[in-house]
């Protein structure tokens, strides 16, 4: 688990609100979701459909500073076909995080930066308009610079067969022409972001995923995308079918984990449908788990 710049992980420099944010919530199959894991294990976690799916959420965080708003992660959105939406299980046809940001009184033009872990469109797909009959999709978010990692740039643009379809072609050619594209190299901080956001890449579930932190003065706060996408996940050998390699991945999240618990750290879950935020614990026989979990958390100021 490498990290782009230590930067000031404990200070807190700056004045930070973290804003949890449920967008669209979406099914996909509960085996695919936990790999080798059997269901007779899993289903204790999710609910199961007839279809064998479990519902699932994505979650973006928003992080308030003191001059500019930051949005890591888009979710899913609305862009998919009627056709598509079924097939992913995307239950609802409005662009949910948009209504979630309204709320807040922020439209997607008050956004900054967003930060995207990686560019599968369940994670990506958010910053598209919704999908309309006839018409291409544009670009959300008119004002904000776009922050992801160098080598999953490159996977999307060069994707394996294995995760061809996890990828926007339409996205990232829109992404490239904004000129308002930032990619992070291992071993790189952002110069946009400056020196207090530290970034930890992941290749267990695809190449160069960032996980961005945000330094509070309680501990920080990472956001855990696709390493560990919920709760359930939390448990060392739990990975999931869509993983490259489950267990590079394992080694990353014992990385991860461990760090977090000697910080007083906390995770905020892109999946799940239940726990937005939880700070890391670990029990007398070393199993990690989660203390003080919330479903959201709401303006969260430290």
């Amino acid at each position: 688990m490498d990290q782009s710049s230590s930067g000031d992980r404990q200070s807190g420099a700056q004045h930070r609100t973290l804003t949890t944010l449920f967008g669209n919530t979406q099914k996909l199959d509960g085996g695919a979701m936990f790999g080798n894991a059997p269901r007779s294990l899993w289903q204790r976690w999710f609910p199961v459909d007839e279809q064998n799916r479990i519902h699932l959420g994505c979650r973006a965080l928003l992080v308030q500073e003191t001059d500019r708003n930051i949005l890591v992660e888009a979710g899913i959105g609305a862009f998919f076909s009627p056709e598509m939406k079924e097939r992913y299980g995307v239950e609802e046809a409005r662009h949910v995080l948009l209504d979630r940001l309204a709320e807040l009184g922020l439209g997607d033009a008050d956004i900054d930066v967003v930060i995207l872990t990686h560019l599968h469109f369940d994670h990506a797909g958010g910053l598209l308009t919704p999908w309309k009959d006839g018409e291409a999709s544009s670009l959300l978010f008119p004002n904000a610079r776009f922050v992801t990692g160098l080598r999953q740039w490159q996977r999307a643009r060069q994707p394996h067969a294995r995760d061809r379809a996890s990828y926007i072609p339409e996205l990232l050619d829109l992404l490239e022409a904004s000129g308002r594209l930032e990619l992070i190299g291992d071993g790189m901080a952002s110069g946009l972001l400056g020196d207090d956001w530290t970034f930890h890449f992941s290749d267990g579930h695809t190449p160069g995923q960032l996980l961005p932190e945000v330094a509070m003065p309680n501990g920080p706060v990472v956001f855990g995308g696709d390493l560990i996408p919920g709760v359930p996940w939390v448990h060392l050998p739990i990975t999931m079918g869509y993983d490259r390699c489950a267990e590079g991945l394992i080694d990353e999240k014992t990385s991860l984990l461990l760090d977090l618990l000697a910080r007083n750290g906390r995770l905020v879950f892109t999946h799940d449908p239940l726990i937005g935020i939880g700070r890391i614990s670990q029990d007398g026989k070393g199993r990690f788990g989660i203390s003080e979990g919330a479903r959201e958390a709401v303006a969260l100021a430290e």
